[in-house]
């Protein structure tokens, strides 16, 4: 049974993050283009919701023992966004198709939530370390500089760069490493529980799940986004 570490104790002195869903989402504008271009209409409100559906179903599907970056996890992933976010199944290919097409040409994750550069500010201000470790294809790093969150965070660990992907606790100990802290110094943020969540644990590290609609049960502390953390932090 996985020992579920007080987010707390002991206080971490370091806090990294995930990127893609938790400092950067998907280019709502660009989504919105590729929806028009197939014909399909679009409503961001509930494009978000679909997406929030399809990210605790696949974490459900990675609690049964899967890695969490299968290829047809993600397929089932963006089926789910599409059909909960109104496209037709006659459109899902073409829609599928051009998300393919423009996260090559340019990658996709790049909506910066409001009040994130400014909660990581404020949690650099409370005196903790920040860094970020992502599941990514190499690109993570270029993407934060674009969104205007890289100089936030002393450095970035790609997964592809590193031969090495969460929830594989080493990983997260070359994080720690990269600090000069213990791992049980440091704390982990991020949105999928047995990705992150359980990941971090597996290295002693503590950690936060990002339950932005607050509908998630799992034992762990969360917060709604990553604005919510400095109040969090003031609060303990």
């Amino acid at each position: 049974m996985t020992s579920v570490p007080s987010p707390t104790s002991p206080s971490p002195r370091a806090i990294l993050f995930d990127a893609g869903n938790t400092l950067v989402f998907a280019d709502r504008i660009r989504m919105a283009q590729i929806y028009a271009t197939a014909g399909v209409g679009w409503e961001v409100e509930r494009f978000v919701s679909a997406e929030l559906t399809a990210r605790e179903e696949l974490a459900r599907r990675v609690s049964e023992g899967h890695v969490g970056t299968e290829p047809h996890l993600w397929r089932d992933y963006f089926i789910t966004i599409f059909s909960l976010s109104g496209v037709p199944e006659e459109a899902m290919d073409q829609v599928g198709s051009l998300l393919r097409e423009e996260h090559a040409r340019d990658h996709l994750w790049t909506h910066v939530e409001e009040g994130t550069g400014d909660a990581l500010d404020a949690l650099a201000g409370q005196g903790y370390r920040l860094a970020v470790i992502s599941n990514a294809d190499g690109r993570m790093e270029d993407v934060l500089i674009r969104a205007g969150l890289r100089d936030l965070v002393e450095f970035v660990i790609d997964s592809d760069r590193v031969g090495m992907e969460k929830p594989d606790p080493r990983i997260f100990q070359e994080g720690a490493r990269r600090l000069g802290l213990p791992p049980q110094d440091c704390l982990y943020v991020g949105d999928l529980y047995p990705v992150d969540v359980v990941g971090a644990w597996g290295a002693d590290m503590s950690a936060i799940l990002l339950d932005p609609a607050g509908r998630l049960q799992f034992p762990v502390d969360r917060v709604r986004a990553v604005r919510d953390l400095p109040d969090y932090f003031e609060g303990r």
